[in-house]
């Protein structure tokens, strides 16, 4: 038996269609059950597909991160999802409720007590501090002023920002309102957190000192994410598993290794194709048996050989594979690295994992 079991499905996305046009439904109906089909004879008629037969589930605490070119219709979904969109057919299910069933008071207030949202654009309020902006949500909501400047402090100060309740928007870097537009979102202590692309407006090192903040945040806090880059590196470094879209389909879900080293379409797989394996194979893939008891450095099982590379620069011959509970479960030495790295040139490393069992 499992000493983890698996999380529950905290949401869940079955059979999302999102189409534009004339008769949309009608010809959505006529088309039958074949879904590639159906969105030809759709677009044929005129009609705009912008998301088509989307499944997929959300595990509690899981960063699920839905990535696609521009057009590939993976924001239309994620607004589908919170129903910013309304869908054309399909069912939406968080906590074993559609949300596609609910009337606008119910929606509202599950959005208000359950669900946090972050986008693209910080959506700050210019004539407000930074307290000001956090405490927003929490007074629409009814929150005593004593107990939402409390919260917004606390939340201030998670996102590194202590210090700075005073100040307006104008007044911090672009990073830093993201920062504030986080810390607005997770003011109402939501269990379901959607972010669509919101590090993108950000230059390049703001934006990877940002990822390294959602990571952090992510491991005090295991929310349930679903995050939208078209962003391939992102996506590697931020999900624990990956949804590939394009033109409305999803392609391929599967956490990032999979992806990578066993893409399901010719688009992925071009998707992929220059993908660092490095940053996507973890240390779990590449070990090899434990060895004898003695001091070397240790590495978790989760973190990537990118990483656990940067530990041989000691003069380690060897480092310790560690599980989530601090259990040695294997070793990884510079020749399981060349190994795993060599064999990932053309799919996984055969034997390159040690027995689940055993894990």
């Amino acid at each position: 038996m499992s000493e983890n079991p698996t999380p529950a499905v905290k949401l869940a996305c079955r059979g999302v269609w999102k189409l534009y046009g004339q008769d949309v439904r009608a010809r959505l109906a006529e088309a039958g059950k074949d879904a590639r089909a159906a969105a030809a004879k759709i677009r044929e008629g005129g009609g705009i597909v912008a998301a088509a037969d989307v499944s997929f589930d959300v595990s509690e605490g899981e960063i699920f991160v839905i990535m696609g070119l521009s057009g590939s219709g993976k924001s239309t979904v994620i607004r589908c999802l919170s129903r910013l969109v309304e869908p054309t057919v399909g069912e939406v299910i968080y906590d074993g409720q559609d949300l596609l069933k609910c009337n606008a008071r119910e929606l509202m207030e599950i959005r208000r007590r359950c669900i946090g949202m972050v986008f693209q654009s910080f959506g700050l309020l210019s004539h407000l501090t930074v307290q000001e902006n956090v405490e927003f949500p929490l007074k629409i909501r009814g929150e005593a002023a004593e107990a939402a400047g409390e919260r917004a402090r606390k939340m201030i100060a998670l996102v590194g920002l202590e210090g700075r309740e005073e100040a307006y928007p104008r007044e911090l870097s672009g990073g830093q309102q993201q920062r504030v537009g986080i810390a607005r979102s997770l003011a109402v202590e939501p269990e379901l957190w959607f972010l669509d692309e919101p590090f993108s407006a950000l230059d390049p090192l703001i934006r990877r000192q940002m990822q390294d903040e959602f990571l952090r945040l992510q491991k005090q806090l295991k929310k349930t994410i679903v995050f939208i880059t078209h962003d391939f590196l992102e996506a590697l470094r931020l999900a624990d598993r990956i949804a590939v879209m394009k033109d409305g389909f999803v392609e391929q879900i599967g956490a990032p290794e999979e992806i990578v080293l066993s893409p399901a379409t010719p688009y992925v797989a071009e998707f992929v194709h220059d993908a660092p394996v490095a940053r996507v194979l973890r240390a779990r893939a590449a070990m090899s048996k434990p060895l004898p008891p003695a001091e070397r450095p240790e590495v978790s099982a989760e973190e990537t050989l990118e990483s656990a590379i940067r530990l041989f620069d000691t003069g380690a011959e060897a480092l310790d594979v560690k599980d989530g509970a601090g259990k040695v479960i294997g070793a990884l030495t510079p020749r399981d690295l060349i190994h795993a790295l060599a064999q990932s040139e053309g799919g996984p490393a055969e034997g390159s994992k040690v027995d689940a069992d055993a894990a």
